[in-house]
């Protein structure tokens, strides 16, 4: 094993505690930014480029029918391969948290659709689940098996908000522990049902789950309730006959008493077990060696790295699988530099130098990042001490492809964030999207009132109709507060009345030249 120091060509403050990276063909993408994506990246997707010890970040772009995702920290997420004879994967993504602190139930698949030297083009695509839907949560896995020529997802542990039937003033925002169910997901029909095992009694969370043919090994974990690391290993196996589904759970002897570890794969059969925590208050800097076999798991430990002082120093690590036998590692950096970084990355490469290569790998994994924060013992609250920015602000300006924030415009001068009326709520740091044409700012339509001014469509009360309407029509808009003004300095409109002119009548006096006879008694008549 061996560690190499990364040194961030720009600032990396966007890749925190919760990310998750995706393996493509050797190709590693971030994912998951603390914060709300930017103009310059607005699927908040990055490509990490690692040459020459350097890291830099290129944005990623999603097909026109993706739909929108937004980005997701502490999800539950694994690779989904196509047939046996296929190259293609995909990455299933469900749950999470969203930057406003909301947790996601959603369930997204992402597949690679065209990638070349200057962009990469993602296709998103959320599926509608029915049945037993899993509830949101965050902190989880999801793993996909395979039995009798099919396949099938399944999802356990995490941690969801108290209900709200057992909330109060004060503890409003409290985590729990999920019910300790397993869900099997099937993509194929969009259905889902649970299973209640009486081996799983405690919920778990930031566990790690490993999977190969039917069976997954659930080890570690942590628990609120009880406020332990679970030292159990526990087996699901999962057979998919014609009829209904079978799921059955064995407890075998041998856990790692460990919460937030890293899983990365290095061969067929084997995967390393990296980070994490053994306590609140201590990090697990050994390393473990996982075998498995078509019926049997082998855990034994293995030589760890020789770790800098950085990291056996510090309160907390976090990071995430690169795939491939590697691990990104991830520390916060302490103000000792004159140009100070939020945090300090290695990469820890868990193969050889002869087996460094690049290989097919078969069995699914799915392990939480090492993101916990030891000391918080409510960790759906980010920790005070280490308070990271979302923004980044020095990127390297000489190469074009890489993502630079400096190159956005000021989201205040634009115009985007400004409040455009008394009863405005849009906030550059809340704002989610409203309207399906939306993805990272509002929609704003003129009021042309005096010199004219801007709104927000959804302060406006707008319906999408209405504002496709009013974007695609020639007509002038008034916002509420003008629209009545508007109306009182309107000239009302002419209004041409027919004159009715009367028939003149025929004077008495008046001379009638006959040309033909006529009695004196019928003129008498017709004047009278």
């Amino acid at each position: 094993m061996s560690l190499q120091v990364v040194s961030a060509v720009g600032n990396l403050s966007l890749l925190q505690p919760g990310s998750s990276l995706l393996n493509f063909d050797g190709h590693i993408f971030f994912f998951g930014q603390k914060g709300w994506p930017k103009r310059s990246c607005p699927t908040g997707v990055f490509l990490l480029d690692i040459k020459q010890d350097e890291l830099k970040m290129k944005p990623a772009f999603f097909s026109k029918g993706s739909c929108y995702l937004p980005p997701l920290r502490y999800p539950a997420l694994c690779m989904l391969r196509g047939n046996a004879g296929s190259d293609e994967c995909q990455y299933v993504i469900h749950g999470g948290k969203t930057p406003n602190n909301d947790l996601s139930d959603k369930i997204y698949i992402m597949s690679l659709v065209s990638k070349n030297s200057k962009k990469t083009t993602f296709q998103c695509i959320e599926k509608d689940l029915g049945g037993d839907v899993p509830e949101a949560r965050y902190g989880h896995s999801i793993n996909v098996v395979h039995s009798r020529g099919k396949s099938i997802s399944v999802i356990f542990g995490g941690r969801c908000y108290t209900p709200l039937a057992q909330r109060t003033t004060e503890k409003w925002n409290s985590v729990v522990d999920c019910l300790p169910s397993v869900f099997l997901v099937d993509f194929e029909f969009g259905c889902c049902t649970s299973y209640i095992l009486p081996e799983l009694q405690d919920g778990l969370s930031f566990h790690v789950s490993v999977a190969r043919n039917d069976t997954i090994y659930i080890l570690g974990g942590h628990s609120l309730q009880n406020n332990t690391r679970s030292p159990s290993l526990y087996k699901l196996k999962v057979d998919l006959p014609l009829g209904s589904p079978a799921v059955t759970c064995t407890i075998l002897p041998g856990g790692i008493s460990v919460s937030s570890a890293i899983v990365t794969q290095t061969g067929d059969t084997e995967f390393v077990l990296v980070g994490g925590y053994q306590s609140d208050n201590q990090k697990r800097l050994e390393c473990n060696t996982i075998v498995l076999e078509d019926n049997k798991i082998e855990i034994v430990e293995r030589a760890s790295p020789d770790w800098t002082a950085d990291i056996k120093h510090c309160r907390m690590w976090f990071g995430c699988d690169m795939g491939k036998g590697s691990v990104l590692l991830g520390i916060p950096g302490a103000n000792k530099q004159l140009i100070s970084e939020s945090n300090y990355f290695y990469i820890l490469r868990c193969k050889g130098a002869e087996e460094d290569k690049e290989e097919e790998l078969t069995a699914q994994i799915c392990s939480q990042t090492s993101t916990e924060d030891p000391g918080d013992s409510t960790p759906f609250e980010d920790s005070e001490e280490f308070c990271f920015s979302a923004e980044a602000n020095s990127f390297d300006v000489n190469d074009t492809d890489t993502y630079n924030e400096d190159d956005e415009e000021d989201e205040s001068e634009t115009g985007y964030w400004i409040t455009c009326c008394a009863s405005c709520n849009i906030d550059i740091n809340t704002w989610v999207p409203f309207y399906s044409t939306e993805l990272n700012k509002p929609a704003m339509i003129l009021c042309s009132s005096g010199a004219g001014h801007w709104v927000h469509a959804q302060c406006m009360d707008l319906s999408e109709s209405m504002l496709l309407r009013l974007s695609e029509a020639n007509v002038k808009y008034f916002c509420n507060e003008h629209v009545d003004l508007n109306k009182g300095q309107q000239t009302p409109k002419k209004v041409v009345h027919l004159k009715k002119r009367p028939m003149k009548p025929l004077h008495k006096k008046a001379t009638i030249k006959l040309t033909t006879p006529v009695k004196k008694s019928f003129l008498r008549r017709l004047f009278e």
